[in-house]
């Protein structure tokens, strides 16, 4: 029976403001991600906060969230990193706390995401505030698949738009590196990329397989319920993305609510949740980037 993982992101960089459910604390991520682990989730996802409530990029906060969740449960567990660089932020330092953590054998991805994009609403007004930019520029993305392709870790993409699937691609070979893991992102609330829609789905299966021929991917999003793609994803031999960062802003159901669903989605549709050894033992059978 095919083997589908399913990585829960704990919280993103909402606040409780926003996403009312998440944890931010290292105790309450720990706790969540070992409750989510033991429920079904192969990977685990988390952004760190520091004592004030605001997102931290402090390596040895991360290193507690993350041997804090290994010391009861094998499953990887991989951090975020800046979404928009401080003026005069380079490339080094914005991953400083990823390289750290590599060097301590942390981790089992390189995160980076292969492009940047305008988070413009859906139901935006003339009046509305100008969104924000997720802003990756390719030297940074160069920097970290240079990083992953020396340390020999896959990298974790986020595709907000179908454009970042091809240059993913391109970059990831042209670095060398074992072949990416390809999350593509859907959206209700945020006007980039698809909906999550049926059509939106075989156009990214069918772009990826032109791009990257068997390289892993699933399907993921933010301010999304991604659950009726499940099947589907399932049946096109990928897998699964949910938690409290990707689901309905205000969402009224846990993590380990939403890894529960997923996890009976996937039974339904003839598969089994992966544990964190198979995502590793896969991941180790995987080729470099095609």
């Amino acid at each position: 029976m095919r083997k589908v993982w399913i990585e829960v992101a704990l919280n993103g960089a909402w606040g409780r403001a926003l996403q009312p459910g998440i944890p931010e604390t290292v105790e309450e991520i720990v706790a969540d991600g070992i409750a989510c682990a033991r429920a079904g989730a192969g990977i685990v996802h988390t952004h760190a906060y520091s004592a004030d409530g605001k997102p931290t990029s402090d390596w040895q906060v991360y290193a507690r969230i993350i041997e804090g969740i290994r010391a009861e449960i094998d499953v990887p567990v991989y951090p975020s990193y800046p979404p928009i660089p401080r003026a005069g932020m380079d490339a080094a330092t914005r991953f400083a706390h990823v390289e750290a953590l590599a060097a301590r054998g942390l981790l089992d991805f390189a995160v980076v995401d292969p492009g940047s994009v305008n988070f413009t609403t859906t139901k935006t007004t003339a009046t509305t505030k100008p969104a924000g930019t997720y802003l990756n520029p390719e030297d940074h993305v160069r920097h970290a698949l240079a990083f992953a392709a020396r340390q020999g870790l896959h990298p974790a993409f986020a595709i907000y738009e179908p454009g970042f699937t091809r240059a993913g691609a391109a970059l990831a070979r042209a670095a060398g590196v074992k072949a990416p893991v390809y999350r593509v992102m859907f959206s209700d609330k945020f006007a980039f990329g698809f909906p999550p829609k049926p059509y939106a789905l075989a156009a990214h299966v069918a772009l990826l397989e032109e791009s990257a021929a068997g390289a892993p991917w699933m399907i993921a999003g933010l301010a999304v319920d991604i659950r009726p793609l499940i099947a589907e994803t399932v049946a096109r031999g990928g897998h699964v993305r949910v938690g409290l960062e990707d689901a309905p802003l205000g969402s009224s159901m846990s993590n380990v609510a939403w890894v529960e669903a997923a996890v009976q989605l996937v039974r339904d549709s003839g598969a089994e949740p992966a544990s964190g050894p198979d995502v590793r033992n896969a991941l180790q059978a995987l080729p470099a980037a095609a």
